[in-house]
Order: structure tokens, then C-alpha cells, then sequence
């Protein structure tokens, strides 16, 4: 479990306590459920990681949602979005190696993650990785539910391919910005686990 969870599962258990003492032991087991949930919520799995040069990997768990290639137009990006239900792990993890060039929060609204316009107007924060040869954009959109992004590296850090770099707390997308260079390998619908399922691979 992620060190953020330690609080929401400790307060309902000393919640728990309290109704405990006195033989009210429907109210405890409410709290000691919430509690359980809480733990379930701050999961950190251990994932094995792919070794191979030029790919791109997932940076969170769930379902993808929109999968937008890059047109002929300058500066065009393909964009890979990946819908967090609560139930998902929410730990974000590096879609690349690299060094995080820049690191950019924007407030804004809270929207459901699906809708179209929330990776526009949503609370937000932008991770700008460089890696050998490749630069990418993840994005952690806060969702109607996910209202606190945290990001637990800073501009200048190095991290590697699936490395834990912060979480969503509950509901919420995280997006992924490539250069034409990347082939996508993903569809939508489809379902990823973070830092284990490659999206993208590099053609040149």
C-alpha cells in the first residue's frame, strides 16, 4: 500500500474503536469495512517491467478510452487516454525513461474523467519526459470523484520505464502524448495494467 493511504485506512479503524467499546458492533464493522475498502483503494502492486529499448508503457491501470493518432500536421501528437475506475490501482507509473523536463498543474473543474472536455478544463498535472530519442506527455486528470493529483517527483528527476511517480486519489484518466514516431498498440476498450502493458513502440 502507498504511504498517502496510511491515513484514510488508520481513521476508520480508531473510528471503529470507539462504538467498539460501548457494544455497538454494527457501526464498527461499518467503519473497519471503509477501512478495508480504503486498503484495497491504496494498493501497490509489484509489476514486472518490459526491458525493451523504444517502447512506451501504460502509466496506470484501466480501461482505454480514446485513441487518437497523429495526422501530417506539424506538431502533431498521438494521444492514448486510460479511464480509472475506483476499483483500478491508482498508482501512476513512467510511460518511459527519462528525465522529467518539466512539470505543469493547472486547476480547473471536475468533470466526469470520460468526458471529452476533460482533459481541457479539468484539474490537471503534466509530466514532459525525455528519454533517448523520445519525449512524452503524461497527464493525470483529476475525475467527479478524484479531486487531488499527487505527483511525488520533481523537474529535473530521472525515472525509469514503470517507475512509480505519484497517483489519482479515486476516480480518474490519465493521458499520454507521443510524438508520430510511436506506433500505437492499443485500441479502445481495451484494458491495460500500468507499467506492464506497452501501448506504443517506437519506429524509428
Amino acid at each position: 500500500m502507498v504511504r498517502d493511504g496510511i491515513p484514510f485506512v488508520a481513521i476508520p479503524v480508531l473510528l471503529a474503536m470507539v462504538p467498539m467499546l460501548f457494544g455497538f458492533w454494527i457501526i464498527s464493522l461499518l467503519f473497519l469495512g471503509v477501512a478495508a475498502f480504503m486498503a484495497f483503494f491504496f494498493r501497490d502492486p509489484r509489476r514486472s517491467i518490459p526491458t525493451e529499448p523504444g517502447i512506451v508503457v501504460a502509466p496506470a491501470d484501466g480501461r482505454v478510452t480514446v485513441v487518437n493518432r497523429a495526422s501530417a500536421e506539424p506538431d502533431s501528437e498521438s494521444l492514448v487516454s486510460i479511464f480509472l475506475s475506483p476499483l483500478d490501482v491508482h498508482v501512476n507509473r513512467s510511460p518511459i525513461g527519462g528525465t522529467i523536463t518539466n512539470i505543469n498543474y493547472k486547476s480547473g473543474k471536475f468533470l466526469m474523467a470520460t468526458d471529452e472536455r476533460a482533459r481541457l478544463v479539468n484539474e490537471q498535472n503534466t509530466l514532459t519526459i525525455q528519454g533517448n530519442g523520445l519525449t512524452v506527455k503524461c497527464t493525470q486528470i483529476a475525475g467527479i470523484l478524484a479531486r487531488r493529483s499527487v505527483c511525488w517527483k520533481k523537474e529535473g528527476e530521472r525515472v525509469e520505464c514503470g517507475e512509480r511517480f505519484g497517483m489519482i486519489k479515486f476516480g480518474s484518466r490519465t493521458d499520454v502524448l507521443m510524438p508520430p514516431a510511436v506506433e500505437i498498440l492499443v485500441k479502445e476498450g481495451m484494458r491495460v495494467r500500468g507499467g506492464k502493458t506497452i501501448i506504443g513502440r517506437l519506429t524509428r
